[in-house]
């Protein structure tokens, strides 16, 4: 009998999250202690124990409000961390904080003014805590009937039996109603909330007491105590936004569709205007609260010296969140003139800010980075080969070594390998040219190649007549 059973059991697939996995995906956040302390190698975060412990100043910062339109800059050389710092930081923050976070040549390819660009990318960095009362109906649902007319046509109708631990009541459906119903699939021993001024039905879980009324429950389900008192009672709401959603909603030329498309386009003033001035009002009234956030943008030199004297000046304003920017230039030229400054940023937006180095990876830092890295992408690494793969890191660049680990684990999986060898390492080596190899390519064969501007080499074939 048994074996029949197991005859007649079909094999069950585990259900495997599919996700993508990317450059800085394996960072969850800053890996310090609670005395903000860093430690050696946590939540993806290996080294820059100083830049890492800065960073933890500024998040304390931000987390008590106290650093609303500052400015931090991130600066090292290429390789050293800087965007994964960032990426812990908004990890860090959580989700109710916004974060944006955008490249200093992305305003050049918007339909849109530079300004305009970045005013939507500040606004985007300010959240909005509203706080409402609404009147809800909350109980653990006893019994839903729905019935139809004669013959299959006409309206809908229907009842529902809600009660608490006090009361027990019946309501009368409509068809809109019972919709709302079946589409959250709600059934006897939810326990629901209805908004009366909406009609929404939120699920919150499975009573406690319906726990025993079925022999298997899936993992997703959630078991909360049979609401107490009253059915209908008044309760807090708070909904959490942007202002650039407020000023996209606001809009008349674009509205609310325009969230879902992307394509917001340029805001007029006078709305933001007048969304600043209700914002006020519902903070004076203690209806509403601003939630400073975050605005990351990466290779900041890129932007020229218009973008520059716009941040000084929106730096200044109320609402203006924490904007952290990263750069590995050196003295350079200011984008849009002809002059030369540390980083290729004006010196006096460099005094408004505090700066956070990032100095190289230890060779022992390298080995460790490389490690989580195949960890992330499922990549079973012999000793031997990550300690080859750490030299190329070392000699070469490490994201050059990284991207090495997916070309031989596809080069070990060729060969039906367990894990990936020295040999695999070698072979991926000599497939795919780092920088400085390149380099000595073109320069031994550069003679080869067209519209050749070596220097000091003068190019025979291809020189041009005066």
């Amino acid at each position: 009998m048994a074996s029949l059973a197991a005859a007649q059991v079909q094999e069950v697939r585990s259900i495997t999250r599919i996700e993508r996995i990317g450059a800085h995906s394996h960072i969850r956040g800053l890996g310090l202690d609670d005395a903000l302390e860093p430690r050696a190698i946590s939540q993806g975060m290996v080294g820059q124990k100083m830049a890492r412990k800065a960073a933890g100043v500024i998040l304390q910062m931000i987390r008590e409000g106290k650093i609303a339109g500052r400015a931090v800059l991130l600066a090292g050389q290429p390789g050293t961390g800087k965007t994964a710092i960032a990426m812990g930081l908004a990890q860090a923050l959580g989700p109710d904080t916004p974060f944006t976070s955008m490249a200093g040549s992305e305003i050049y390819s918007l339909e849109m003014s530079k300004t305009e660009a970045l005013t939507q990318a500040i606004r985007k960095s300010i959240g909005i805590r509203i706080k409402e009362e609404s009147e809800i109906i909350e109980g653990e649902v006893v019994e839903v009937v729905v019935e139809r007319a004669a013959g299959g046509g006409g309206a809908r109708s229907g009842r529902l039996t809600l009660k608490t631990s006090d009361m027990e009541t019946n309501y009368d459906m409509g068809a809109k109603m019972i919709d709302s119903l079946l589409k959250e699939k709600v059934q006897a021993g939810d326990v629901i909330t209805i908004d009366k001024a909406t009609g929404k039905i939120n699920k919150l879980g499975r009573s406690f007491a319906r726990a025993r009324d079925y022999d298997a429950t899936g993992q997703q389900a959630r078991f909360v105590q049979c609401p107490e008192g009253e059915l209908q009672k008044r309760k807090e709401v708070v909904h959490t936004v942007t202002l650039h959603e407020v000023d996209v909603i606001n809009s008349r030329t674009h509205g609310f569709l325009a969230l879902f498309s992307g394509d917001t386009g340029e805001i007029k003033s006078e709305i933001r205007e007048q969304i600043n001035g209700k914002v006020a009002e519902w903070r004076e009234e203690g209806k509403a609260e601003m939630i400073p956030g975050v605005l990351f943008i990466d290779e900041a030199h890129m932007l020229d010296i218009e973008c520059f004297s716009f941040l000084n000046r929106a730096l200044e304003s109320e609402t203006a969140p924490v904007v952290i920017m990263a750069t590995n230039r050196g003295i350079t030229r200011i984008r849009g003139t002809n002059y030369k400054s540390p980083h290729g940023i004006p010196l006096d937006l460099l005094d408004r800010m505090i700066i956070v180095p990032t100095t190289p990876y230890s060779h022992q830092e390298l080995r460790e980075i490389l490690n989580i890295r195949c960890e992330e992408e499922d990549c079973q690494m012999s000793s031997d080969a990550l300690t080859v793969l750490t030299r190329v890191a070392t000699e070469t660049s490490l994201r050059y070594a990284i991207q090495l680990v997916t070309t031989a684990s596809l080069v070990a999986r060729r060969r039906r390998a367990a894990e990936v060898s020295m040999e695999d390492v070698k072979k991926v080596y000599s497939l795919f040219l780092d920088e400085h190899r390149s380099e000595q390519f073109l320069k031994e064969y550069q003679d080869e190649f067209m519209f050749n501007d070596g220097s000091g080499v003068e190019n025979k074939k291809y020189q041009l007549l005066d």
